[in-house]
């Protein structure tokens, strides 16, 4: 399973939730997509707000999380 983490350069939420997904990128695979640039990759997950992060395994999606989520809350819900 790994972390898809919807971002965008602007976003000061995402600036707060990026030295969060950092630390979770230690314990789980983290791939952060940047939806200015890779809008197609955002538009086939529907990701309409950002900071989204969606936890799948191979291309099918577990869990989503829209907004800020402690360390703890990503590493839990990838166990």
């Amino acid at each position: 399973m790994k972390y898809l983490y919807f971002t965008m350069k602007s976003c000061n939420p995402c600036k707060t939730l990026a030295p969060i997904m950092a630390q979770v990128g230690q314990s789980v695979s983290v791939q952060k997509i940047d939806v200015d640039s890779q809008s197609a990759l955002a538009s086939q997950y529907n990701v309409r707000n950002v900071p989204t992060v969606i936890l799948v395994n191979g291309s099918t999606e577990v869990k989503r999380f829209i907004g800020i989520q402690s360390k703890e809350t990503y590493i839990n819900a990838a166990r």
